[in-house]
């Protein structure tokens, strides 16, 4: 329940607690110590006043002092008594001459000084403490009323009663204000979110200008915000280049059931209009299984069959594939490095990123290409590279994203999804796609996986 009541409700009642807490054991020490303070004022008191009765006692020849003085204060809230050892007044300066101390208690004090609370005596209000020592064959008894003590300990209980809870709510008032103006950040990065729309770019919470936990939550969604914005900017784009790369071939389709619709076409031209659109219907059919590859990969979900392959089998294998096409005549394509054994890997998505890289480099690049594969303590690396004019040095580092095409050098009328599918089948295997150019002349692109091997 305590879950549901807002934080500065919260923030408030924990401090009240806390206050609370602190304002009882404070409290407490002070009355404790107020307690042991008077006492021992009271106690020293009579010490010392019992300490003087005894001096004259001691020094009179009769055992009797003048005592009769403290009797003319009516204000006096003292006494002092002088007892024989069989408990006979000597002298007094109470109105009753009744002896304070039982035979006991005279005993005790013949032997060590005694002091004990709770007497009452007539001419006095209230209780006594008394205390009573021996003085030669007399016993010196000399005692004082509690009260003074007790009026200041109720002045104190009465300041605590009225002080404490006036203290505890001043606390509390203080822990929601604090509470209040601690959680305005979060208030205002709350009202900042709701106008929030990714219709405009840019827009973020504010940023507390101190350096503590509010500034770094803002901070990090910030950053949330900023990678949510960027996925939604590359999906829009991903969007637009798709419909742009999916009209031509169904505005190439339409055209030409349009032309067979409006025409009594020949046998010869009938099937030449069926042929133009099967070739668009490939086209179709190759790009949507482009996006779904790339897709996937976004999406975390590009399934692989890993296998053991072995690697100089699978480049003989892209190799042979690619030999007899009409992209590589006159064009050699060779393998080098062999031998670096087998690793796993899904061998028909490889197979697909190596082709889509060979294909590559036999329409934009020149003379021999050449496959090749490399192990080391790292792990197995994957090569493929030509004597082309290599990548124009403006377009490298957007090369393997989707729909990216240069505009001159390595550039024709394909989708752009090429070198994307690449970087997305080498990283489901957990691999780094790097494009370099290489000397004297031509491009490199290398595959690096981590060592995996079976």
């Amino acid at each position: 329940m305590f879950g549901r009541v807002p934080v500065r409700i919260r923030l408030a009642t924990g401090f009240a607690v806390g206050m609370a807490l602190v304002l009882i054991l404070a409290g407490a020490f002070v009355y404790i110590e107020a307690v042991k303070n008077l006492s021992n004022s009271l106690d020293s008191n009579l010490t010392a006043r019992a300490d003087g009765v005894r001096t004259l006692v001691e020094g009179s020849k009769s055992g009797r002092v003048a005592l009769a003085d403290g009797r003319s204060d009516p204000e006096d809230d003292t006494f002092t008594q002088v007892l024989g050892n069989d408990g006979t007044v000597v002298d007094s300066t109470l109105p009753s001459q009744v002896s304070i101390l039982g035979p006991d208690q005279i005993a005790k004090a013949q032997q060590d000084e005694i002091t004990f609370d709770g007497i009452q005596a007539v001419g006095l209000d209230g209780d006594i403490r008394v205390m009573a020592e021996a003085a030669g064959n007399r016993v010196v008894v000399v005692g004082a009323t509690t009260g003074d003590m007790e009026d200041t300990l109720s002045g104190l209980r009465r300041t605590f009663a009225i002080g404490g809870p006036v203290a505890l709510l001043l606390a509390s008032l203080i822990g929601y204000l604090l509470g209040s103006r601690a959680l305005r950040p979060v208030e205002a990065m709350r009202v900042r979110a709701r106008e929030i729309t990714f219709d405009r770019d840019g827009e973020r919470l504010p940023t507390p200008a101190a350096k503590d936990e509010l500034r770094n939550l803002a901070t990090t969604l910030n950053e949330m915000l900023d990678r949510i914005e960027g996925a939604l900017q590359r999906e829009r784009m991903f969007v637009s280049d798709a419909s742009h790369e999916l009209r031509t071939p169904l505005a190439i389709l339409k055209s030409e059931i349009e032309l067979v619709q409006r025409t009594s076409p020949s046998k010869v031209e009938l099937l030449a209009a069926l042929e133009s659109a099967a070739e668009e219907v490939d086209h179709l059919v190759l790009l949507s299984e482009n996006l779904l590859v790339i897709a996937r990969a976004d999406q975390g979900k590009l399934s692989l069959k890993r296998e053991p392959v072995d690697v100089e089998i699978l480049l003989e294998r892209v190799r042979s594939r690619f030999e007899s096409s009409q992209s590589s005549a006159d064009r050699s394509i060779t393998v080098e490095n062999p031998g670096v054994g087998e690793y796993r890997f899904d061998s028909l998505r490889l197979e697909q990123a190596l082709g889509n890289l060979v294909d590559n480099a036999l329409k934009h690049g020149d003379g021999q290409v050449t496959l090749g594969a490399v192990r080391n303590a790292d792990g197995l690396t994957l090569y493929i590279k030509d004597e082309g004019c290599g990548f124009d040095p403006d377009f490298r580092d957007q090369a393997l994203e989707r729909f990216s095409q240069a505009e001159s050098g390595r550039t024709d009328t394909g989708t752009g999804l090429g070198l994307a599918i690449v970087r997305a089948i080498t990283q489901a295997h957990g691999g780094l796609v790097e494009i370099r150019d290489v000397d004297p002349g031509g491009a490199e692109v290398r595959l690096s996986f981590p060592s995996e091997r079976s």
